[in-house]
């Protein structure tokens, strides 16, 4: 199946050809075409669809248990957010790393 930007998109006002950009929001790379006379902007549909899942995990807030297993703590993280990392990342690595941020706020980074 051939991809949406494979084909050449004018752009919409000043009928030039729009050239592959990175455009950068919040920690993810969307793929876009931009026009570099009047600055016009498309970002793949398909990156698009993951930043929104990404919102709307994001805006979720999840209860989970604290646990006491053998001289530490544990607290399991739940399966959405584990298979929205998978997608993003080819193979998750099982080590993450953890720093106490400030009073109250722990900081987990995979």
């Amino acid at each position: 199946m051939s991809d949406i930007f494979e084909n050449t998109i004018l752009c919409k006002d000043c009928q030039k050809k729009m050239q592959p950009i990175l455009v950068r929001k919040n920690g993810f790379n969307l793929r876009a075409l931009g026009c570099k006379d009047c600055n016009n902007q498309i970002i793949h549909p398909e990156d698009l669809k993951e930043y929104a899942d990404f919102q709307n995990l994001k805006k979720k807030n999840f209860k989970v248990k604290l646990r006491f297993v053998g001289n530490s703590y544990a607290v399991s993280i739940p399966r959405e957010i584990i298979d929205f990392m998978n997608e993003q990342e080819n193979e998750m690595n099982e080590m993450v790393d953890l720093s106490l941020e400030e009073i109250g706020r722990i900081s987990l980074h995979f």
